[in-house]
């Protein structure tokens, strides 16, 4: 175990940001959503239409690109939840007993580790892997997968489970493994030159 102490300068901006995100800026219509955009079932629709479009779309490389889906987000959970959360030893804001009286209580506390956080990871690092193979096999650049990611990580700060920083590492983190996935994948599937073609097309537009 590693317990990590922040520079005072970045623990002060960390935690007021997150005071702002989770008491300042909170707000009895948003809580339902953010407490939706955080759990699994909300999440359904977006895997049913990626699953879709890669199998309709793109059948020859449905294949890989679902198996190397399944690698990233259980690389970027183990890694995260295994190894660097008791690596790193940060308590989340709601151990902290100086953030007791702004903690809105909007969900259980949960494990006692936050950093890294482990839905930034597994949601950047398919928002990488998926963003950069779909621009790889159809020219098609799905920026809203960033937002998808940021929003689900946005949630988890201002429901009091994350520090910022936490998301920041995570983010980090899952970008890294989502990237590499991609490059198997391309590595992997290796397309035709007409192909290649057709999304250096598409991606000069």
């Amino acid at each position: 175990m590693f317990l990590l102490h922040l520079p005072g300068w970045l623990e002060k901006t960390d935690r007021e940001l997150f005071s702002f995100i989770h008491a300042d800026a909170s707000s009895p219509y948003l809580d339902w959503l953010m407490m939706a955009m955080r759990n699994p079932p909300i999440w359904i629709p977006l895997y049913a239409f990626i699953l879709y479009w890669i199998i309709k779309r793109h059948k020859q490389f449905a294949w890989p690109f679902i198996l190397l889906s399944l690698v990233s987000f259980a690389i970027t959970d183990f890694v995260s939840a295994s190894l660097l959360k008791p690596f790193f030893a940060r308590p989340r804001p709601c151990y902290d007993p100086e953030l007791t009286a702004i903690l809105r209580n909007l969900i259980g506390c949960g494990g006692r580790y936050g950093l890294p956080s482990s839905h930034a990871s597994n949601h950047f690092g398919l928002a990488a892997f998926w963003f950069l193979t779909v621009a790889h096999i159809s020219g098609r650049k799905w920026y809203w997968l960033w937002l998808w990611a940021i929003l689900v990580c946005y949630a988890q700060v201002y429901v009091g489970k994350h520090y910022p920083f936490d998301i920041l590492v995570g983010a980090v983190l899952g970008i890294a493994v989502g990237s590499l996935m991609a490059f198997l994948f391309r590595r992997w599937t290796k397309k035709p030159e007409k192909d290649n073609r057709v999304v250096s097309m598409w991606e000069s537009k």
